[in-house]
């Protein structure tokens, strides 16, 4: 086999030609292929002799069932002595096919492009600092009680700390919304609503009374096509429920199996403090990545990774949109697009994803972080015991392609530990690739980069 190669920015054609004696035992495995499936005259399928088969068939019939597995291997064999970074499947010609003659082809794939990474001592980002306000305390205590109050029908209008049952229809610009009607729609008015301003409209209203009213959605709401648009509603109430809340009592604290009442604030406190540092936190990764994208620099990326970055964004869409009970065409005709000028739209963010998964490959490769086995092991098993009673799940890790999406997940936590060390000067993981690499302002590697708060890079949660 000799073969020649032609690049340009984003993809490179391979030429390959192959004689005869390399491809013979192509076409020996051919030939059995073809007296398997078919009856050959004196012989029990695939017990006939390649001579005679060849007899049967024609030589050009066993080349053309061979050309597959011929292109397949010696087109691999090129990626693999030219040393190619290639991406998805190539575009195969076929140039010169005769039997008993040198058989010539050409394959064009797309190329990984080149990236250079940013220096990320370079990079500057803050991490918020993390406090819990006795205000969010309070309101968690008291949604808890909520949740054991005593309800009775009162007569009155409805005040804060009332529940109220109402039948609701939505609209916008006199056009009702599909799915924006709801009837026996239950409300606490003592809790955040989705729609700022919603539960404000409700108080006062008694059993029978209708109210008419407009507000603003959020411009994060799910539903795109209603995002920060102004809805009108009509809502009756149905029901209006007094709402008798238990006191917050060491007794109150144990049915929710905390010792005292002091215990469960200082446990509320604690679980908020660590959510709002998981939210600090990937609030920096984001950050962190966005600017290391702007300052790295990035070779012509192969319109195949960007469609299929797309087409993992229209599939999120899609389970995103069903969880809410929406179809895609629902939401496309409440939006009034094409599915294909959404998926236009999804190019720009598109090659944005694509970016950040070359950045940390290309940082994974250079800073030799890699996935042991007994790493990916270790999360298989932790994931099929979250969905021990999910078989659908727990058989889709079997998958191997799905296995390696778990590996790249685990090598990019990696890369943004790595990331968080040099850029927010924070403790690496422990990893045996990473354990040696130092905080930002720490160049011993003699001292233990396990360290707890040594350096005050470490977050401690509020005293009690």
């Amino acid at each position: 086999m000799h073969h020649t190669t032609e690049k340009n920015n984003a993809s490179v054609t391979i030429t390959i030609t192959v004689l005869p004696e390399e491809y013979q035992h192509h076409l020996e495995k051919a030939a059995k292929r073809i007296s398997d499936r078919s009856a050959i005259r004196g012989f029990r399928k695939g017990k006939a002799p390649f001579d005679i088969i060849k007899k049967e068939v024609g030589d050009m019939a066993i080349l053309e069932e061979a050309l597959e597995s011929i292109v397949h291997e010696f087109y691999y064999t090129a990626v693999l002595e030219e040393k190619l970074d290639v991406v998805g499947m190539p575009k195969i010609d076929v140039k010169k096919i005769a039997p008993a003659n040198e058989l010539e082809f050409s394959a064009t794939v797309a190329l990984f492009p080149s990236v250079s990474v940013a220096n990320p001592d370079t990079i500057t980002v803050k991490k918020r600092s993390v406090s819990v306000d006795p205000s969010q305390i309070d309101k968690t205590l008291a949604a808890l009680r909520g949740m054991r109050a005593k309800e009775a029908a009162k007569s009155g209008p409805a005040a804060k700390d009332d529940a109220i049952v109402i039948d609701m229809a939505m609209t916008v610009d006199n056009v009702p919304i599909e799915g924006g009607q709801a009837n026996d729609y239950r409300v606490y008015l003592n809790e955040d609503h989705y729609i700022p301003g919603f539960n404000d409209q409700l108080l006062g209203l008694e059993k029978g009374s209708t109210k008419e009213f407009s507000l603003t959605f959020p411009d994060t709401h799910y539903q795109k096509q209603l995002a920060g648009k102004k809805v009108a509603f009509i809502v009756t109430a149905k029901e209006v429920f007094d709402r008798e809340l238990p006191e917050l009592t060491d007794e109150f604290a144990k049915t929710l199996g905390q010792e005292s009442a002091q215990k469960l604030r200082e446990r509320i406190e604690q679980n908020i403090f660590e959510e709002e540092q998981k939210k600090a936190n990937d609030a920096a990764e984001i950050e962190i990545l966005e600017k290391m994208i702007d300052a790295s620099s990035f070779g012509e990326i192969p319109d195949i990774l960007i469609d299929a970055e797309r087409e993992k964004m229209m599939f999120e869409l899609r389970r995103d949109l069903e969880r809410h009970n929406v179809s895609i065409d629902q939401y496309l005709g409440d939006i009034k697009k094409k599915e294909k000028d959404l998926f236009e739209e999804f190019k720009e963010r598109a090659v944005r994803r694509v970016k950040a998964s070359l950045l940390s490959r290309q940082i994974a490769q250079e800073q030799n972080f890699t996935v042991e086995d007994a790493e990916l092991q270790s999360e298989l098993a932790a994931l099929k015991d979250i969905y021990k009673d999910n078989a659908e799940y727990r058989d889709r890790l079997k998958r191997p392609e799905v296995k390696d999406t778990i590996a790249i997940q685990l090598q990019n936590k990696k890369v943004m530990a790595w990331l968080k060390a040099k850029i927010l000067g924070e403790d690496m993981m422990d990893d045996p690739n990473l354990s040696k690499m130092g905080c930002k302002d720490c160049n011993d590697e003699n001292h233990d980069h396990t360290h707890g708060d040594s350096h005050g890079h470490a977050n401690t949660p509020p005293s009690a």
